[in-house]
């Protein structure tokens, strides 16, 4: 629960300082709507993903629909309302050696396909013009249709782009259509040579389909009424551009991200052609992105149209573990403050529980009925009237005893031990000490439950424990009971006529009630005080059962606060991550000291008890009766309403990342990283980062285009140390996208010139697709005979 809810919060807060940098006027915004449609069940997971990061990137992302065309109508996404879905055949479950042409098959004779695409395509047209004044022109739509290269129902990627094409003309006067496929060789596994198979059998469709001479016609558009009208296309290529995007880069090894990165690049390069473009690009001279450009550049020396891909890397501040550093630093801080103990002297411990000698005996003596009630035993009858002359040379107990029988002793019990007994079994030291120690909790020192562990151990630490001078003072109680139950037994021993009462001659009666008040005098008083004695003792154990249980709750719940501490610290640790760059170091260190420094300047402008007090953490002691995680979602709120919102945290990224740079210089005796050095560090690690996302024969490649993009405050020291860099020599275009934010800055590697046969993919997959195609496998759903040959 505990890592639940401290992950929660750390998301929560990444979330929060993204959506805060990107406010204000600098934040990117589209110029003419965005769709999105993503063909095939494989390409559903790249739904959510893909929208989640224009929504985070654009201003009017609100806007941004998709398209989801797949069996069953597509798979159902969180974002329901913005997801619309159309049916294609379902390609689960059948022959893999048919599996595309049975799809293509099925979608031409089955005409609910066709009318239920040209009704959704209406409809999701419909609902974009909903969105118009989100948008700076409705003159154009930015199609984006997404898919896996070996998913089988891009086989109807023909008849899907155009229909979808045709149905968008109808409401704005250009459509400009992408194409973005992705190519999964992890997920590949046993299946690697049919999935390849697939997958070549798909580019080689594609090939087709950029040529500049293709064409394409085919009855796509239904009325309500059933009547088919004619789609046609070319000669010319389908798409604007294709880009293929890999799990595998171009140095051949799989990034952290993976695929993510992939959905990255899909939202960015959708920005970067469809972006509005403030006055101050110009002004500033901010090279922008021009798609003329793009595709002239990528255009070989022969004419032939190249495809691309696109690299992607970001630094940006690591909100996620910044906010659990600082949950686990404050934790530690308030831990540290609960420890710290008040120089309380034994004595002192003793005195606030009530558990001096004198308080003791106080105590006792209390509950005590008074001995002033011991004179009035005098008035107990006698049994029968012996003389003192009898009387005399009996011992005290016997006189006693022919006296009064066993009368006096339960006189005794009955007024004294009995009264007293029941008033001592009403102790509860446990109650007692509840407003006591809630009191002091809120002191100044505090006395916390650290303090209570230790003060109640057996063995106390600093200033001695209680515990143990209670058991002390046990003994001298036993001690003392056994002497004066010794020195009674030896009273009640001596005879009648050793005693110093005083004798009346001649008058015996007056005599013997002379010896009754001696009696009850001396030997009651005696026993008056073995009582109280006991009376002690028995209080002193009620308090030392209380003792022991105040050191168990107490103790328990310093094991909590350790549990939680190691437990926050290992998800802090967690969080960070072992990538060894920059922009992960020294992440504990600085922001130990940085949580220190706030939480102590809180403490100097609102008293240094505040954390303590009702706004902030309250009773650390009734929130651990509560349970460990009532404590960690208290300090999280803390952690958000007071600490994160302080100004350290509000640093420009280079700025904070160059301060925790070198946070351990003084003490580890490092060089001090430099502005620049730390500059050139993001530099390089951004641009080694942003390799294409696609392995290629470079030797191979007729012609590589580069364009390359930063995304962030253009006005930052880093971005103005980026644009100056390789400036001599730099052969690739260089462009800034103005986004007014301090949490980090992103960049976009594109890359385009070479053609499929370039791609590592297509020339490992060409071995498997012919074997397949030669051992009877249908993977196309028109004649071989329409398509271009391999190359």
């Amino acid at each position: 629960m505990i890592r639940t809810e401290a992950l929660v919060y750390a998301e929560q807060y990444a979330a929060q300082e993204e959506a805060l940098h990107s406010k204000g006027e600098g934040r990117s915004s589209i110029h003419y709507p965005a769709l999105f449609l993503f063909l095939g069940d494989k390409v559903s997971a790249a739904i959510e993903p893909v929208l989640m990061r224009c929504e985070r990137k654009w201003d009017n992302a609100a806007g941004v629909l998709a398209l989801h065309a797949g069996a069953h109508g597509g798979k159902e996404q969180d974002s329901k309302e913005r997801v619309m879905t159309i049916a294609l055949p379902d390609a689960a479950g059948r022959d893999p050696r048919t599996v595309r042409q049975d799809v293509y098959r099925e979608f031409h004779e089955d005409s609910r396909y066709l009318a239920g695409m040209n009704r959704t395509l209406r409809q999701i047209g419909n609902r974009i013009a909903d969105y118009g004044r989100l948008y700076s022109s409705f003159d154009v739509i930015h199609l984006s249709i997404i898919t896996r290269v070996d998913d089988p129902l891009n086989v109807l990627l023909p008849e899907v782009a155009l229909l979808a094409r045709a149905v968008l003309s109808q409401s704005f006067k250009s459509v400009q259509t992408d194409l973005y496929t992705l190519i999964n060789e992890r997920e590949q596994g046993d299946n690697f040579g049919y999935s390849s198979s697939v997958g070549l059998a798909f580019l080689r469709e594609l090939e087709g389909m950029q040529l500049p001479d293709y064409t394409f016609k085919a009855p796509l558009l239904v009325t309500e009424d059933g009547l088919s009208i004619p789609v046609a296309h070319g000669p010319s290529a389908l798409f604007d551009l294709v880009y293929l995007l890999s799990d595998k880069n171009e140095r051949g090894m799989t990034p952290v991200n993976g695929m993510e990165d992939n959905y990255e690049i899909i939202a960015h390069i959708s920005l970067l052609k469809n972006r509005v473009r403030p006055s101050s690009d110009q002004a500033s001279g901010h090279g922008g992105y021009n798609n003329m450009t793009f595709k002239s550049g990528i255009r070989g020396s022969t004419g032939r149209q190249g495809y691309a891909s696109a690299g992607f890397s970001a630094v940006r501040r690591p909100s996620k573990p910044i906010a659990m550093a600082v949950l686990y630093h404050a934790f530690h801080v308030l831990a540290a403050k609960l420890q710290t103990g008040g120089g309380f002297s034994l004595r002192d411990r003793q005195a606030l529980l009530g558990l001096t000698p004198e308080a003791l005996r106080e105590r006792a003596a209390g509950l005590l009925p008074d001995e002033a009630g011991i004179a009035e035993m005098t008035g107990l009858m006698s049994h029968g009237r012996p003389s003192y002359s009898e009387l005399k040379p009996l011992s005290l107990r016997e006189a006693e005893a022919l006296l009064f029988g066993d009368g006096g002793e339960a006189y005794f019990r009955s007024n004294f031990a009995d009264v007293s007994a029941a008033r001592a079994a009403a102790l509860d030291p446990a109650r007692e000490w509840a407003a006591v120690l809630a009191a002091q909790e809120q002191a100044t020192p505090p006395v916390t439950f650290y303090q209570l562990a230790e003060w109640t151990a057996e063995q106390g630490e600093a200033g001695g424990s209680v515990l143990n001078a209670l058991r002390q003072h046990m003994g001298g109680l036993r001690s003392a009971l056994a002497g004066a139950e010794e020195e009674l037994e030896q009273l009640y021993a001596q005879s009648v006529e050793r005693q110093p009462f005083q004798r009346v001659p001649l008058l015996d009666k007056r005599t013997v009630r002379n010896f009754i008040h001696y009696l009850f005098e001396s030997i009651y008083s005696r026993k008056y005080e073995i009582l109280r004695l006991k009376l002690e003792l028995d209080i002193a154990l009620r308090y030392d059962a209380a003792l022991e249980q105040l050191h168990a709750e107490s103790r328990a719940k310093v094991q909590t606060m350790q549990a939680l501490e190691e437990e926050l610290r290992s998800l802090a640790l967690a969080s960070i991550g072992r990538s060894g760059e920059a922009v992960d170091q020294n992440i504990m260190e600085y922001y130990r000291t940085v949580t220190a420094e706030v939480m102590l300047d809180i403490e100097t402008r609102r008293g240094p008890d505040i954390f303590f007090s009702d706004r902030f953490m309250g009773s650390i002691s009734e929130l651990l009766r509560q349970g460990g995680p009532a404590v960690v979602r208290r300090l999280i709120e803390v952690c958000r309403r007071e600490l994160l919102t302080a100004a350290p945290f509000v640093l420009p990224f280079e700025e904070e990342l160059l301060r925790r740079a070198n946070v351990a210089a003084a003490y580890e005796n490092r060089e001090i990283v430099s502005r620049e050095e730390l500059f050139k560090q993001l530099y390089l690690g951004l641009e080694d980062g942003a390799a294409i996302n696609v392995r290629l024969f470079e030797y191979t490649q007729e012609h590589r285009h580069e364009e390359k993009y930063f995304f962030g405050d253009s006005g930052s020291e880093f971005l103005r140390y980026a644009l100056n860099a390789d400036g001599t020599t730099r052969i690739y275009r260089l462009g800034v996208v103005h986004e007014q934010r301090r949490s980090g800055v992103e960049k976009l590697n594109l890359m385009g010139g070479f053609h499929l046969e370039d791609l590592l993919y297509y020339r490992n997959g060409k071995v498997y697709y012919e074997t397949y195609v030669q051992n009877g496998y249908k993977l196309h759903g028109v004649d071989e005979e329409q398509l271009p040959a391999l190359r």
